[in-house]
């Protein structure tokens, strides 16, 4: 049986409501609580009509998985959840089977999750698009292009760690089967002054950063870079680490990106030397230098970054410094060349850093756009992705946010006329009368700004092209004069106003009134802005670069092209490409997302309501929400309409046989709805009021309760009768199997007791047998019996009278044998020597010495000194030979093992022989030192950059330098001092900066102290009277003391020839300058675990705590 298809709805389980066009009462505070009650159920989709709102969560949610992608595929836009894939499918599927190109537009503040959004909607794209290798490859072109430009126009900001620094919009070309085949991005307003600048807490572009992370060492040193981010002027350090973000392996993915889209091993080398180039830049720094007229011109002040720069763009050294300190200017047929002073370098010298990587930024968009463009002529089907800064609306806002805030206006415009002529069509379509629906038309604002004669842009490029002096204020200057009366223009001059002036404005502002509120502009910048001047004898040094990539993009630097013309200003050049995008959006069918950001923390589950509420407005969603339920609130195809309210109409329930608008009407006419409350289109009901669409939903909702009671009615009475059936079919089956049981058992009963019987009987006749059997055998063995015994006594008879022939017999052998023995000894007597007995005894013993000898031989231990095996003593005589041969043995061995030693070795052993009879049984810590290595030098001063002053001043040979803890003589604190002893001194520098504090020769040295208790303090004694023993003893505390002190000890003896005294007591006197103190070791319990602590008790006792 096939899987039967569920069917959803967006009212289905709805989470406050899921379309804000049914929204209920509407104002801006329902429409902020509606979308904060979703946010915090993780529904962070919401529709306005075909409009998609989407709030940034700042974590990972699984709703964007293969399976997700599946429900969302060929479904009708409105019969799942809201989703950012509805949008997606149905503007594809538009595309693929209307044969409608297609734009989506996806607008939001920085932070909003814009990037993200317009990833998700190219991933969906590529996921439902057709397969193939070809098919494939363009799509992972068009999908890898996203990485490099994230790379190179996107930034660490306040607001987001991955910020869109420009505009960009991509056209992605399909075929008539709905495969991509290509295609196209556009990009707009780099912000490049983040280039030489940015704001705090803020970082440069990315790629800055990933370079200096991920690229090897070798391709550092081609680079002529360093790793180290401190080294360059254009990089911030507040905010060089961004967390969670890995700079290293985003690198190597942006490369690998590079090379799926196409670039070659050589563009991507040149195009890594022009970003090492821009980060160079940053460390030219100039200095001023009078000259002979008096005026000042600039000099470079390191010429060492300038070199390696045109090492990197192969330029001309001196042609790059000429540009840096002189400006030509050419008008006609003269030429006129002026020096630039300090602060004008420094401008000339950014200004070529931002075109540079402007430029650069430009160059990469047309290389992708080689690489993905579509290879066919064939006709294409076309959908764009427009990812562009939203609104913005700062402390501080200047020509950037202007022009950002007037893409805005252009997008508001255009979409409140593409959403009424999409309404206006679908009346048409359905034939429904259309109502004409009053909204507030901004292109009053637009004409503010864009008009080519009163606008603001075109008095800002006639400011710029003026001759004179030309300033910031001469420009507001001239707003004041033009558009002081227009109603959306304020300023502190304004005439519009009922006074003379306006004081609430800074005298450097002015105001506009835009579609999303009130903005307040800084003119400081704007003129300098808007002209983007770079000096012509830069663009010329740059042209004459040895470098292709470089010498491309500054064709207006070749000489025989001089174009004395001023070139486009910023503001008409993104006039111009905004015009260009409105035209193109225009011809599509759109398709919008407003992203939202609910936090400025970047932090997930937090609504901040105050900042929701303002992009609400500079949204302008609550005018779109009123635009689309201005007719009717709600439309729904006949078909869904019947089969969702169906139940609603016993006409209708459960099945209409009839047209689906038919069905419709009678079920309207049921439920007695107002005429005047929906019409009836072609295809489709209109609804009006959303009051009615609930009451349409809370009728079904308990027309659902009353049908499940129904079947659960039904369902358990099916459920019992089937219950009833089957316990009377087991009870029949029961009764049949018990009576067989109990007829099988009856007959057990009766097949046992005859069996019973039958074995009583056998029995019976067996035992009769039996008796008969037993009494013949017993008379048998009667006779047998008395025969054994007759035959029994007549053998023993016999034998008695054989042993007694025997032993008469064995007795006269006996007695021959003594006979003819003592006859022999008679004979021999006087042929036996006296020492006889002698020598025998000394032979036998020779031979168990011989064989004590030969079996000792088997038995030797190993040649291990420290094996104590020895075999067993085989007679008591031998007992002092066996000791000593077993002493012989040892030492032997000790001897052969010794001549394996190396000198080091046998000083080694020497030092802890010499430590044993200094400490053995006399310090608790000794045991535990037997075991460690005496390495001495546990400081390695020689390898260490960081000691070598230290290791300069010290001519001699060290023999220790470890890290003590030297005891301060007022408190009892430590501090860590470095010992170090040579031949001739003992010496203590500091730990930190390797100086030496002390220095005191051997010779000096009286004694060393120390106790009997398992701690590491000790006193070195000095000669009084010395020049080192003016402060007094030292009283160190150290985790090598045994080893301290022997080497100390050895030392000693060698250079002075005299015995160092060890004094092991837990009581002993310091001498600290004039007094004399007396240390005293005791137990105790330390706060701090097994650590001795040492503290001064008062002048004459200082006092350690040892557990």
């Amino acid at each position: 049986m096939a899987k039967m298809e569920v069917k959803t709805s967006l009212l289905d389980n709805m989470i406050g409501v899921g379309d804000m066009v049914l929204l209920e009462p509407l104002n801006e505070e329902t429409v902020i609580n509606n979308l904060k009650k979703r946010f915090d159920h993780n529904e962070i989709y919401t529709y306005i009509g075909s409009v998609v709102i989407s709030v940034n969560p700042y974590r990972s949610l699984p709703i964007y998985s293969p399976e997700k992608v599946e429900d969302y595929r060929n479904r009708n836009f409105y019969e799942l959840s809201p989703h950012i894939f509805a949008l997606s499918d149905e503007a594809y599927r538009s595309l693929r089977d209307q044969d409608k190109d297609q734009c989506i537009l996806i607008t939001g503040e920085s932070g909003a999750g814009k990037t993200e959004a317009s990833k998700l909607v190219m991933s969906y794209v590529a996921a439902v698009c057709g397969k193939g290798a070809e098919v494939n490859q363009v799509k992972e072109q068009l999908l890898q292009s996203n990485p490099v430009l994230e790379a190179f126009g996107n930034a660490k900001t306040v607001r987001n760690d991955n910020s869109s620094r420009f505009g960009k919009y991509m056209d992605i070309e399909f075929d008539f089967k709905g495969d991509p085949l290509g295609g196209v991005i556009s990009n707009y307003l780099l912000e490049k002054s983040r280039v030489v600048k940015q704001p705090r807490g803020e970082r440069n572009f990315h790629v800055f950063y990933q370079l200096l992370s991920g690229a090897s060492e070798e391709l550092l040193n081609k680079l002529k870079l360093e790793r180290d981010f401190s080294r360059y002027n254009y990089l911030s350090l507040d905010s060089a680490k961004v967390n969670g973000v890995d700079d290293a392996a985003n690198f190597r993915t942006v490369r690998n990106a590079m090379q799926i889209v196409g670039f070659m091993d050589h563009e991507v080398e040149s195009v890594l030397e022009v970003v090492a180039a821009v980060l160079k830049l940053g460390n030219i720094e100039f200095k001023p230098e009078s000259r002979v007229n008096g005026l000042d011109e600039s000099k470079i002040k390191d010429k060492n970054e300038l070199k390696e720069i045109c090492e990197l763009t192969g330029i001309d050294q001196s042609v790059l410094e000429r540009a840096f300190s002189f400006r030509t200017v050419e008008a006609k047929q003269e030429k006129v060349s002026t020096t630039l002073n300090v602060a004008q370098a420094y401008y000339a010298r950014d200004a070529l850093a931002k075109n540079l990587y402007s430029r650069l930024f430009s160059w990469l968009v047309n290389r992708i756009n080689e690489s993905i463009k579509a290879q066919t002529k064939v006709r294409k089907k076309v959908m764009g992705v427009l990812d562009i800064y939203g609104f913005e609306i700062f402390e501080d806002n200047s020509f950037e946010q202007f022009i950002i805030n007037y893409c805005n206006e252009k997008l508001q415009q255009i979409f409140i006329e593409l959403t009424l002529k999409e309404e206006q069509e679908e009346y048409i379509r359905e034939d429904i009368e259309w109502t004409h629906i009053e909204y507030f038309n901004n292109a009053i604002i637009c004409d503010l700004i864009e008009n080519n004669t009163n606008g603001i842009l075109a008095m800002l490029d006639e400011e710029c092209l003026r001759p004179g002096t030309v300033t910031d204020e001469t420009f507001l200057e001239k707003l004041n004069q033009v558009c002081a009366t227009h109603q959306h223009f304020e300023s502190r001059m304004s005439k519009c106003s009922r006074f003379l002036n306006d004081t609430s404005l800074p005298h450097s502002c002015f105001r506009i009134q835009h579609y999303a509120g009130k903005v307040l502009y800084q003119v400081e910048g704007f003129v300098d802005k808007n002209n983007d001047l770079l000096y012509r004898d830069l663009s010329q040094a740059m042209w004459k670069a040895g470098h292709a990539l470089i010498k491309s993009l500054f064709p207006e630097g070749n000489p025989a092209k001089i174009n004395l013309k001023r070139p486009p200003t910023a503001g008409s050049q993104f006039k111009a490409s905004v015009a260009t995008l409105m035209k193109n959006l225009q011809t599509k069918n759109p398709n919008y997302i407003r992203c939202i950001k609910p936090n400025d923390k970047k932090a997930a589950h937090i609504f901040n309501e105050g900042l929701v509420c303002h992009q609400v407005r500079y949204l302008g969603l609550l005018e779109n929400v009123r635009v689309r339920r201005a007719g009717y609130a709600f439309r729904q195809a006949y078909e869904p309409c019947l089969e969702r309210y169906k139940m609603l109409c016993k006409q209708t329930w459960p099945h209409w046989k009839g047209p689906a608008r038919a069905g419709v009407e009678v079920l309207f006419n049921e439920l007695e709805i107002p005429v005047e409350e929906y019409s009836f289109g072609r295809s489709k009901i209109f609804i009006r009021n959303p009051r009615t669409l609930f009451k349409l939903e809370d009728l079904r909702k308990q027309r659902l309760e009353d049908l499940a009671t129904l079947i659960q009615k039904i369902y358990r009475g099916w459920k019992c009768r089937t219950h009833f059936l089957l316990m009377r079919k087991s009870q029949i089956v029961i009764a049949a199997w018990y009576r067989r049981y109990a007829q099988q058992k009856r007959y057990q009963q009766i097949k046992s007791s005859t069996l019973v019987i039958q074995s009583y009987i056998r029995g019976w006749k067996a035992r009769k047998i039996l008796r008969e059997l037993k009494h013949q055998k017993r008379c048998e063995e009667a006779a047998t019996t008395i025969a054994a015994y007759w035959h029994g006594t007549q053998a023993r008879r016999e034998l008695s009278r054989l042993k007694a022939e025997a032993r008469n017999k064995h007795a006269i052998a006996v007695i021959w044998a003594y006979w003819l023995g003592s006859k022999v000894r008679r004979e021999y007597r006087k042929f036996f020597r006296a020492n006889a007995g002698k020598k025998i005894y000394e032979f036998t013993l020779q031979r168990i010495v011989q064989k004590y000898f030969l079996e000792m031989k088997n038995k030797v231990p190993s040649l291990s000194p420290i094996d104590k095996n020895w075999p067993s003593r085989p007679y008591l005589f031998l007992d002092s030979t066996h000791k000593e041969l077993k002493r012989i043995f040892h030492l032997w061995r000790c001897k052969k093992y010794r001549d394996q030693f190396t000198d080091q070795q046998k000083l080694i052993y020497e030092e802890k022989l010499e430590a044993s009879e200094l400490f053995k049984d006399k310090k608790a810590l000794y045991p535990s030192s037997v075991g460690q290595p005496f390495q001495g030098p546990y400081l390695e001063i020689n390898k260490n950059p960081k000691y070598k002053k230290l290791k300069d001043a010290i001519e001699e040979k060290i023999i220790i330098a470890e890290v003590v803890n030297k005891i301060n003589r007022a408190n009892g604190k430590s501090t860590s001092r470095i010992f170090l002893l040579t031949n001739n001194n003992l010496l203590l520098a500091d730990q930190k900066s390797g100086q030496i504090k002390s220095e005191v020769p051997l010779v000096d040295v009286t004694k060393v102290s120390m106790s009997s208790q398992n701690d590491g303090f000790f006193a070195v004694h000095l000669k009084e009277g010395s020049e080192a023993a003016s402060k007094g003893d030292f009283l160190f505390s150290s985790d090598h003391l045994i080893e301290m002190a022997t080497k100390l000890y050895r030392t000693t003896l060698s250079q002075t020839k005299q015995k160092l005294n060890i004094e092991i007591s837990d009581e002993f006197l310091v001498q600290f300058r004039q007094d004399k103190v007396c240390v005293k070791f005791i137990q105790g319990n330390q706060k701090n675990g097994s650590v001795p602590t040492c503290k001064r008790k008062n002048n004459r006792l200082l006092e350690v705590a040892v557990p």
